[in-house]
């Protein structure tokens, strides 16, 4: 019990003083006009008050991610709750800020344009690539599992619910942001807090069910995976949006083009990250406490984590509370699959320079897109996470590069930005190169080397691409500020 209220003092202590830190360093600027109000269409720019733009951010980035990612994550033990903790801290909250902010500071513009201004034209075309794959595949996997929930909830077929979340989300994604978004996903909140709170409260007083049993401070440095997989660097891999996700730079333009002003950018960024890391330490505590550690959870979800949230669910709550967990469980991913779509939209719209104003023209880029999504669900969920989970973290890597070349421009404390990039850049190389499903199945500790050098030759090369460039005229401050 002591180790999980630590780790949720800790993700809380984070918001107020390393949050409050990089805001610092960032230096918002109250007086200057923000998207919403410069740019304002009534479609995807729309003004909102800051607790609404706050908790739709939180919605967007809370899908499954971190729910099932620190799930599958827990089965390495308490070291998925150390990942978690500093994870959204040092690297995850520095990235959401930095998207979110970068995106406000450039009239709402989506990363691929934020990586080709600041690390030039072939980051650009990289990142929309990676982009769109991520956007894909959260849309792809937040249609899967909320489906298969609500088939094993109803006895109905799964491909019912399929055909009817995918109709939502296509409605969702062309409507004016602040029809549906704007006005359902507070209701949703209360839900989310529900569930989160609920379960919580309901495996503290459990007689069944001990809090983290067996945890002691020496298991946060050991891998306990019953089946002996390595935790470097798969876990980073796996416990993607609890931490730090690349997914969450495509949806942070979302509200930046909706936000009020700049001074409210570490609540609504900063602070959706914290609010998900400590959605993703419920779920692991969950997970390493129903079945009485990580042996029992390997047994007990099989090989898919919706049967963790299933039985947990139902087994602390009892059958009404745990119809009301889980459906907060299915409406978290369907919040962010409508959103992961709008964004696909939004970022295809700014590539191919094609106005949004007109309906027509949101269907035209909508429409290849669900198609799309709909062939991506007949594959394996295992192997979707696993390529969602790669891709994801690789956007991540590329947002806080794109984070670093700005800090850098303005002879700012570019190390909160270029320390996370270095060590999920080598995350990522290191993981494609030893990954024998995914990757070239190299030896770990070549595949390592590679990656730390990868990550080395990134910088060095940012760092002669930066040196002696001026400022554009988006970043220096109006008359007046």
């Amino acid at each position: 019990m002591s180790w999980f209220l630590l780790s949720i003092g800790l993700l809380i202590g984070g918001y107020f003083t390393y949050g409050v830190f990089v805001e610092k360093i960032f230096g918002t600027r109250p007086a200057r006009l923000t998207p919403a109000h410069s740019h304002a269409d009534g479609v995807d720019y729309v003004r909102m008050s800051t607790k609404k733009v706050y908790l739709i951010q939180l919605l967007n980035i809370a899908g499954v991610g971190p729910i099932f990612g620190p799930i599958l994550g827990a089965l390495y033990g308490p070291a998925a709750m150390l990942w978690i903790v500093f994870g959204c801290i040092f690297a995850g909250g520095v990235h959401d800020y930095f998207s979110g902010m970068l995106s406000v500071r450039n009239k709402g513009q989506s990363v691929p344009n934020l990586a080709g201004k600041y690390l030039g034209s072939h980051a650009k075309h990289v990142s929309n690539i990676f982009a769109i794959v991520v956007l894909l595949l959260v849309g792809v996997v937040f249609v899967s599992a909320p489906a298969g929930l609500l088939s094993r909830l109803t006895g109905l077929n799964v491909t019912i619910f399929l055909v009817c979340i995918f109709a939502y989300y296509l409605v969702a994604t062309i409507v004016p942001v602040d029809k549906i978004i704007g006005r359902f996903y507070p209701v949703f909140g209360a839900l989310l807090l529900f569930m989160s709170i609920g379960l919580t409260v309901a495996l503290v007083v459990s007689s069944e069910h001990s809090m983290l049993p067996g945890v002691e401070a020496a298991n946060f440095f050991q891998n306990l995976n019953p089946n002996d997989m390595p935790l470097w660097p798969a876990l980073f891999i796996i416990v993607a949006c609890g931490a730090i996700s690349g997914f969450h730079a495509t949806q942070s333009p979302l509200m930046a083009r909706c936000m009020e002003n700049e001074h409210n950018g570490r609540f609504v960024f900063y602070g959706a990250m914290i609010g998900e890391g400590i959605i993703a330490i419920i779920w692991c505590a969950i997970a390493l406490s129903f079945f009485g550690g990580v042996e029992g959870l390997a047994v007990g979800m099989g090989e898919n984590p919706a049967n963790l949230v299933y039985e947990a669910s139902n087994g602390l709550l009892g059958a009404f509370g745990g119809f009301l967990a889980i459906l907060g469980v299915i409406i978290l991913p369907i919040t962010s699959g409508d959103t992961a779509f709008r964004s696909s939209r939004l970022i295809l719209a700014e590539y191919f320079h094609i106005p949004q104003h007109l309906i027509q023209a949101r269907l035209l880029l909508a429409l290849p897109l669900f198609i799309g999504g709909a062939i991506l669900t007949q594959i394996d969920f295992g192997i979707l996470w696993r390529y969602f989970g790669v891709a994801n973290q690789a956007t991540a890597a590329l947002m806080l590069w794109t984070a670093a070349a700005y800090m850098l421009r303005h002879n700012k404390l570019h190390w909160i930005c270029t320390i996370p990039a270095l060590f999920m850049t080598t995350v990522v190389v290191t993981y494609i190169l030893n990954s024998s499903d995914l990757g070239l199945d190299l030896p770990m500790t070549l595949s390592t080397i590679a990656g730390m050098l990868t990550a080395l030759l990134i910088l060095s090369g940012l760092w002669k691409r930066i040196k002696g460039r001026t400022l554009d005229h988006e970043d220096v401050p109006e008359p007046g500020e």
